[in-house]
């Protein structure tokens, strides 16, 4: 584990966008603690430092937002398109599953897991007859652009992906390995 400098913290907490007395009340001590550690005057005690780069951490996780993780352009079918134009799609691009959109506006999705239930049901030849709008499963959830990557965080929980939306147009999709890959 790498010790932050005094130069470090102060820096990390400007680019936050926070003040000394933010940062002190959200680590639980006094504003001019902060102030003396970050001059260097004071060497603080290793649960100190930890509270702070911890509030510091939580402020960077907080400052990240849709628009910084999303992936665009946005691969989608139309829901009168044929099941096999979506698998076509999905397999050039390794992707799992796709937003379903009509005339820009998300109507649903089409996942594998759909299209494998779709060939269960009905038959693998079948299949092959379906239009989109025959597997599809309830859309995915949409953020603005300036949604915190808490939120989507929280959202893919329970689904595929997030369409991030401005102005009632898909910008943008993101999905877990988005957010997996933010790690590295």
């Amino acid at each position: 584990m790498e010790i932050p400098t005094p130069a470090e913290l102060r820096e990390k907490r400007i680019r936050m966008g926070l003040k000394q007395a933010d940062v002190a009340r959200m680590a639980g001590i006094s504003q001019s603690m902060v102030a003396r550690i970050e001059s260097g005057s004071v060497d603080p005690r290793v649960s100190t430092l930890a509270r702070i780069v911890e509030v510091l951490q939580a402020a960077e996780r907080s400052a990240i937002t849709a628009a910084d993780v999303m992936t665009s352009p946005v691969f989608s079918v139309a829901p009168d398109e044929p099941v096999n134009r979506a698998v076509e799609i999905m397999g050039q691009n390794s992707i799992s599953q796709l937003p379903v959109l009509e005339k820009g506006v998300p109507v649903g999705c089409i996942s594998e897991s759909a299209i494998m239930n779709a060939m269960e049901e009905g038959g693998f030849h079948q299949t092959h007859q379906k239009l989109v709008r025959d597997c599809m499963e309830p859309g995915f959830p949409t953020v603005p652009p300036t949604a915190p990557i808490d939120t989507i965080v929280h959202l893919l929980h329970h689904n595929h992906a997030v369409l991030v939306l401005e102005r009632g147009k898909v910008r943008g999709v993101i999905t877990k390995h988005d957010l997996i890959s933010l790690i590295a």
